[in-house]
């Protein structure tokens, strides 16, 4: 079973006594006598990389627990669904409301992840992906093993783990054709 973001972080944050030879609060103060911003979130893991020869994880590790340590919060769920969903893209929100329905009524084991950029649909791994494109368009992203051959669908890469996606522009768009490909997605997933 894969490790939730914040698991991982205890773990990484766990080993690096016996892979760095520092614990996590000796890394923290290490940055401090830096004298790099530890909000600076980007420059803290270019330093950790360039001068210590970190790894991404325990970059990030690192990087979390001194801008913590300095006073920053941790951004919740709602935080990053109400910035999604800001200024000239809070008319989308009744789509996000009617993709989000249609895509938790498909079964007891669906799990919703609120991310910074976007909402991640899960079974047992990403099935679904939801994302405020443009002042005037959702993307719903969809994962297929086995796509079907639909006019709406358009390959992608992204929101998430998407193979395919397609735009939305009313929440009335989410009728029985996209909520048919939400089923496929999450029968494939």
């Amino acid at each position: 079973m894969a490790l939730s973001g914040a698991e991982m972080l205890v773990r990484v944050s766990a080993s690096l006594p016996e892979k760095t030879g520092k614990s996590v609060e000796e890394w923290v103060a290490a940055v401090g006598k830096s004298g790099i911003d530890p909000l600076d979130q980007r420059a803290v893991r270019q330093w950790l990389k360039s001068e210590h020869g970190l790894t991404k994880p325990q970059q990030e590790a690192i990087a979390i627990a001194a801008a913590k340590e300095a006073g920053w919060a941790e951004p919740t769920a709602d935080d990053h669904l109400a910035a999604q969903y800001a200024g000239s893209k809070q008319g989308l929100k009744p789509i996000y409301e009617a993709l989000l329905a249609a895509a938790t009524s498909l079964g007891d084991d669906v799990v919703v992840e609120v991310r910074a950029g976007f909402v991640a649909v899960n079974r047992k791994r990403q099935f679904a992906a939801v994302q405020p494109a443009t002042a005037s368009r959702v993307d719903l992203g969809l994962r297929f093993v086995d796509p079907p051959s639909d006019e709406r669908l358009k390959p992608a890469t992204a929101p998430g783990q998407s193979t395919h996606k397609t735009g939305l522009t009313a929440a009335d768009q989410v009728d029985d054709g996209v909520k048919a490909l939400l089923r496929q997605a999450y029968e494939q997933n």
